[in-house]
């Protein structure tokens, strides 16, 4: 072996006490320096973007709470981000009175659309996909082929054949025509079979069936509990959507009376001025109205993101 490996390998580089440290330890400890401080930086770049992202999110909400304290005069002349004098009470007390109230009604309606086309969704989207996962059957793949090819299908091709169907029947400006067409969703059928394959063991079902438990009861007392995160996941996209929904109830829908808060807010936007008040005014105070019930709900289901996938089973 040559000289100068040898002082490469093994020769201190420096004392310090009458102990030599190696040049290579050295070489070690400055590299690991080098990643800490790649790593840090990168960290910071990261945080720095999901700050920029948190703050898009929230502006214009913060705008809507902001707005919807101000006066009519305020409104338009202040600054949109920042408080002036305090009207929310005031503009709460125009919005819940204008128009006797009506406000309160779509409101109503907008809750009643939501809540039951949702909990008729949950209800078929965990049946059939439950049963796409857990069972064999001819057709199988059939069946998993139209729900994946129907996500191709846009929502607005089906208001014209939508349309006379329930124009026929009847069912045109009455309160099934927003909820009937919302309780049949695809990816909510395919979303509840993707978590029942990982979520519903089936050596549990074998023991149940061993035990004398029909598919029914399997079903109902560990299947739907043991898929209640996808159940609430579920239930929760479905109502935010129907909550936000306009193309559907302005087609649907005749009568002011039956409206959502949306289309109604819409109306009084298109409206601008009355003689008494500031309608655009009002459209953002109902606006930060309409959206309490959407973050309540998100509050109460909590609990099922939580409780994890393994609900309801045996141990």
């Amino acid at each position: 072996m040559s000289d100068a490996t040898v002082t490469d390998a093994t020769v201190p580089a420096a004392h310090d006490g009458g102990v030599a440290v190696p040049t290579r330890r050295r070489r070690r400890r400055t590299d690991d320096s080098s990643a800490a401080v790649a790593r840090g930086s990168s960290r910071w770049v990261v945080l720095g973007v999901l700050v920029l992202l948190a703050l898009y999110a929230v502006a214009p909400l913060w705008w809507l709470l902001v707005s919807a304290t101000k006066s009519r005069g305020d409104l338009y002349r202040s600054n949109g981000m920042w408080f002036t004098e305090f009207h929310l009470f005031e503009n709460l007390q125009a919005l819940f009175t204008y128009q006797d109230g009506i406000f309160t009604r779509w409101l109503w309606n907008t809750v009643v659309y939501s809540g039951l086309s949702s909990l008729g969704l949950t209800a078929v989207a965990l049946a059939a996909g439950y049963g796409i996962a857990k069972y064999r059957y001819r057709g199988r793949g059939l069946t998993m082929g139209l729900i994946i090819g129907s996500f191709l299908i846009p929502g607005s091709l089906l208001i014209v054949p939508t349309f006379i169907l329930f124009t026929r029947i009847g069912f045109y400006d009455t309160i099934w025509a927003m909820i009937l067409p919302g309780m049949f969703g695809p990816f909510s059928v395919y979303l509840a079979k993707v978590y029942a394959e990982g979520a519903v063991p089936s050596e549990l079902m074998e023991a149940a069936r061993i035990d004398g438990a029909g598919e029914y009861r399997i079903f109902f007392s560990m299947g739907a509990r043991m898929m209640s995160t996808a159940g609430a996941t579920i239930f929760l996209l479905h109502f935010v959507a129907t909550w936000n929904t306009f193309m559907w109830p302005l087609v649907f829908l005749k009568g002011s009376d039956k409206w959502p808060v949306m289309l109604g807010l819409y109306s009084w936007l298109r409206r601008g001025i009355d003689s008494q008040y500031d309608l655009t005014g009002l459209v953002i105070t109902g606006s930060l109205v309409s959206t309490i019930p959407m973050v309540l709900l998100m509050i109460a289901m909590r609990r099922y993101w939580r409780s994890g996938v393994t609900i309801g089973s045996l141990k």
